[in-house]
């Protein structure tokens, strides 16, 4: 058992790079930040990560800069542009991960915690991620079904040009788990453009609008406060006439993984007030 042991640590990799940043939360999550000797320019949480090396952007990684840091294994996520085989054809040792289901972010997590040598740990964070969604979801047990919608995109300092969260998103799960329904559950697209005309036609109980803080570390409350006076002229909507529309700016809700107990909570507390404070 010793010399297994032994093996496993040996075999553990040591220099890692993180090619976005959810996982990047992940890695420190598990206890392997110290490992982590690359991230991408976005990468600004934890505090640690924001003195690492930066190698480029998930769709737009800089393989020379990658390969420069001599790492012994290199997360992505599954994207679009092949960046595992081009990383493999630089004799580099590869895990792709997907995760855009909370099932799926799961499965990434005991993955990633058994490529890092420490499964154990990857078992324990998901018990405690279990734990805290269950939570959340038994507080709001039997109680109405909110519909919510999550707006992600728009035309800047205008109600017009909306992209919602729609069926296939992370963040459809969280939004049940935190006692609501996305009023766009049923569109086929992930996030769905649309008209103002459906938005007043299904008249969500709560709006939460993203649209304008892309940049969401340098987002204050005066624009917060500004994008949520945008829907005042719109006061056909009941979340508008209510004062149920919130405008956030937290990685929370655009990046899967341990933060997503964050959001879940967040949404419970705009959708039942009464139950989470």
């Amino acid at each position: 058992m010793l010399f297994a042991l032994a093996l496993l640590l040996a075999s553990a990799p040591q220099r890692i790079v993180s090619t976005t940043p959810s996982i990047r939360l992940l890695l420190f999550a598990l206890g392997l930040g110290p490992k982590v000797v690359g991230v991408t320019n976005y990468c600004r949480y934890p505090a640690e990560a924001r003195t690492l090396p930066r190698i480029g952007t998930y769709i737009q990684p800089d393989m020379e800069r990658i390969a420069e840091l001599r790492p012994d294994l290199v997360v992505i996520q599954k994207n679009p542009v092949q960046l595992q085989a081009r990383l493999q054809r630089l004799g580099l040792r590869v895990l792709e991960l997907e995760y855009d289901s909370v099932d799926q972010t799961y499965s990434a997590i005991a993955q990633l915690a058994e490529a890092g040598g420490v499964a154990r740990r990857g078992v324990e964070l998901n018990e405690k991620l279990r734990g805290e969604l269950a939570a959340i979801q038994a507080k709001t047990a039997g109680r109405e079904r909110r519909s919510m919608v999550f707006i992600i995109g728009r035309n800047p300092g205008a109600v017009d040009g909306l992209i919602a969260v729609g069926r296939k998103s992370y963040l459809t799960e969280l939004m049940t788990i935190a006692g609501g329904r996305n009023a766009f559950a049923d569109t086929i697209a992930p996030y769905p453009k649309i008209a103002l005309e459906e938005l007043l036609a299904r008249n969500p109980y709560t709006i939460v609008d993203m649209g304008d803080m892309a940049n969401t570390e340098t987002v204050t409350e005066q624009q917060r406060k500004a994008v949520v006076g945008l829907w005042t002229r719109h006061s056909a909507l009941g979340a508008v006439r209510h004062g149920r529309v919130f405008a956030v700016s937290s990685d929370v809700f655009v990046v899967p993984g341990p933060r997503m107990v964050e959001a879940a909570r967040a949404f419970a507390a705009m959708l039942h007030p009464e139950v989470f404070r």
